[in-house]
């Protein structure tokens, strides 16, 4: 099944939610070590594998971290082929000069932003989305 592709159709309708928890990103050689129902998402990269992890696994497992992120996921079915979301949430939240760490998934995009931005992160994903595109 297609996602949506138009943007501005995307834009009003990203419908963002904020995650319960704190998630950080980990780099490791072994993921095997992990149990997969820990992992909420890997990249395999030459340096080691990234996880991403809920703070609390994380905490568990004896890993080391370095940025604490707040997971706000974009509850639109967009297509993997779309052009221009990525950078339309991007730019609004450059503009309050907040990080944001992009994953797309097959139905959904989430973004990781700084935890102590939070809340001001879902106030401009939620004025994109009443913005007139």
């Amino acid at each position: 099944m297609a996602g949506i592709s138009d943007l501005t159709q995307l834009i009003q309708n990203i419908d963002p939610k904020l995650q319960k928890g704190e998630f950080v990103f980990v780099s490791i050689q072994n993921p095997a070590s992990i149990p997969s129902s820990d992992i909420i998402g890997s990249f395999r990269e030459k340096e080691g594998t990234t996880l991403i992890l809920e703070r609390q696994k994380a905490d568990e497992h004896q890993l080391t971290y370095d940025f604490i992120a707040s997971w706000i996921t974009l509850n639109i079915h967009s297509d993997l082929k779309a052009v221009g979301l990525t950078a339309a949430f991007s730019e609004v939240l450059a503009k309050k000069n907040i990080s944001c760490n992009v994953v797309a998934g097959f139905y959904h995009d989430h973004i990781f932003v700084d935890h102590r931005d939070k809340n001001e992160a879902l106030n401009a994903l939620l004025n994109l989305k009443n913005s007139k595109v």
